[in-house]
């Protein structure tokens, strides 16, 4: 009794945000097994937080969780994984829209052998509805941009660099695009294709600095391509004086922040972005309950003045 009642109070805050308050009553292990695929290659040390917030739905509704993803992050083989996930029978899949080319023909293969599809993190809700997919939960991304490019604008920027290692992903690309039309100006060519190589990029931003001087900003897109930025920008002597955003958080953005080098991050909260899917599907499948609409995990700004616990769990659960 008492190890049902620990069970049970921590999975007490989950359950009431969607709004089940007579589910006291219910037990919380009936073993549903829900698989997560991302396109995120093993390198890409942001996903940890997705996985962490996996693990801890899954432990909380008593449901068997999985995270698969292809290593080098190559979309044809996390098409075969979807592929493979579904054959597999699973209570659901979680998984992002990295390719609508690629991945709209597996993802639509699950839902039609009625295997609940949630769509997190990359793609669109409307990608994910054409899908047949229960929902999305993930951030949206030209809005986040814009907030950026406005925010940055009344900061005195009129000139950036966007550093993009997911160019393959257009949904990404919406970032440097909103952030653009923030500042009011044209996107051309300010956005570069930097690859995930960490000494490439670094070479890439540093080239890029160097034949346009005059660049009042640079903005990444996540860790991936923020960490070889800082470095770019220390060899190049510019560290606090060029205006510095980025997407995601990690454990270096997080120090960049706290030392003044990177002014702010935006925080899609990737956290939710895997926890709130497994909560969401362990009620679909037990109580046939589902939120009415999509869930918006971010953005929100992270600044100096407000690290808190964004710098304790960075990388863990942030």
């Amino acid at each position: 009794m008492n190890m049902f009642k620990k069970v049970l109070a921590s999975s007490a805050i989950a359950i009431a945000a969607l709004g089940l308050t007579s589910a006291a009553s219910v037990a919380y292990a009936d073993g549903e097994r829900f698989v997560l695929v991302s396109h995120a290659p093993d390198s890409d040390s942001w996903w940890n937080t997705i996985k962490n917030g996996l693990a801890l739905a899954g432990k909380q509704v008593g449901a068997t969780v999985e995270y698969r993803n292809p290593p080098t992050g190559d979309i044809g083989d996390m098409a075969r994984i979807i592929e493979q996930a579904t054959a597999s029978k699973p209570d659901g899949i979680i998984t992002t829209i990295a390719d609508m080319d690629v991945l709209s023909g597996p993802i639509k293969a699950a839902v039609d052998q009625g295997v609940p599809v949630i769509i997190i993190n990359s793609g669109t809700p409307e990608q994910a509805a054409e899908l047949g997919a229960l929902m999305y939960v993930g951030q949206p991304e030209y809005d986040a941009g814009l907030a950026a490019g406005k925010r940055a604008k009344r900061d005195g920027v009129g000139s950036f660099l966007c550093v993009n290692h997911v160019i393959t992903n257009p949904v990404v690309a919406e970032r440097c695009k909103g952030f653009a039309d923030g500042l009011g100006v044209d996107l051309g060519s300010s956005m570069i294709d930097s690859g995930q190589d960490p000494a490439e990029i670094k070479n890439k931003v540093k080239a890029y600095l160097t034949s346009n001087p005059k660049t009042d900003a640079v903005l990444t897109l996540g860790p991936t391509s923020a960490d070889p930025t800082i470095i770019a920008l220390e060899e190049m002597g510019l560290t606090g004086d060029i205006y510095f955003g980025t997407f995601d958080l990690g454990t270096n953005i997080v120090k960049g922040i706290k030392s003044g080098a990177i002014k702010w991050g935006i925080d899609q909260q990737p956290f939710l972005q895997s926890y709130l899917p497994v909560i969401v599907l362990a009620n679909y499948a037990r109580f046939g309950v589902l939120p009415g609409n999509n869930i918006n995990s971010g953005p929100g700004f992270v600044t100096k003045d407000a690290l808190g616990k964004v710098e304790e769990f960075a990388g863990k659960y942030r």
